[in-house]
């Protein structure tokens, strides 16, 4: 599914114009799910971590019992090389993805050795700095490692996210703030979540039910060297309704302020715009 324009894709060992089809119809991502990927930003000229995301890809491939196949230096040179067909201004998704082709006996188990690769790129533009969303409670939560590769990027758990964003856009909301298996917050259904309280910034601790993403790792160093202190701990929904401050952290749009949480407002407030300023300053630096 395009989501943006300028496609290209890499696949076979070469970059292709355009978006082509990488799967057939039997093998196994596309018959029993095994897919896992990661996204980049690419912005100004910069790619930050980069190696990161490469880097997660392949743990992801392994959590899902794949053979990753590209190593990851010699993915971040593959992407490089892809990204030199677009414009220094332009905005570009950066997605490496993984998927099983052959699987054992039974068909379930996929075969080591027996692995897809391929990288889309497609130019997407990065959401504007006033750009919010709103928060609502949902039914589904999410699940633990017994249940699912929740240590996996991995595409079988979407489903069970898009149910989430589905039900918070039919009650009037921009997404939702999601419950892990103890009722306690873990993130909303498509980012991680921060909050800030008397000048404290708060996220739910990392506990197996999220991927605690790159980004939100690079928003807690780069906010604990500003001088904030930044709590990784358990947090509940009256939490976040006795914050002052709410915001996302994603790889798509790198913090996102969120105005409200069911009936409770916030003010896009200074920690939060300090977050997005850190964050492009250590860019333009490191990217």
């Amino acid at each position: 599914m395009a989501i943006g324009s300028h496609i290209r894709t890499y696949f076979n060992g070469i970059w292709h114009q355009g978006d082509m089809p990488v799967m057939n119809a039997a093998d196994h991502g596309s018959w029993l799910g095994s897919t896992v990927f990661d996204g980049a930003r690419y912005f100004n000229g910069l790619a930050p971590d980069l190696d990161a995301h490469c880097a997660r890809v392949n743990r992801s491939a392994k959590a899902l019992m794949i053979t990753p196949t590209v190593e990851t230096d010699d993915m971040v040179q593959i992407i490089r090389d892809g990204l030199r067909a677009y414009p220094e201004d332009a905005a570009v998704y950066i997605r490496p993805m993984y998927w099983a082709i052959d699987g054992d006996a039974t068909g379930i188990v996929p075969l080591p050795d027996k692995t897809g690769f391929a990288i889309s790129l497609e130019q997407v533009p990065m959401a504007l700095p006033e750009a919010s969303t709103t928060l609502t409670r949902t039914r589904f939560r999410r699940p633990v490692l017994e249940d699912a590769v929740c240590n996996a990027k991995a595409g079988s758990l979407y489903p069970n996210n898009s149910r989430m964003l589905a039900e918070a856009k039919a009650k009037g909301f921009g997404n939702a703030l999601v419950a892990d298996a103890m009722g306690n917050v873990a993130e909303s259904a498509s980012a991680n979540v921060f909050m800030v309280k008397d000048n404290e910034v708060f996220t739910p601790i990392a506990n197996g039910t999220f991927l605690a993403g790159i980004t939100r790792a690079r928003h807690i160093q780069n906010l604990r060297a500003d001088g904030f202190l930044v709590h990784e701990t358990v947090l509940t929904f009256d939490d976040f309704h006795a914050a002052d401050e709410v915001f996302l952290s994603g790889n798509m749009s790198k913090v996102t302020p969120v105005t409200a949480f069911d009936d409770t407002t916030y003010p896009i407030g200074p920690v939060t715009k300090r977050a997005r300023q850190l964050y492009w300053e250590w860019a333009a630096a490191n990217g």
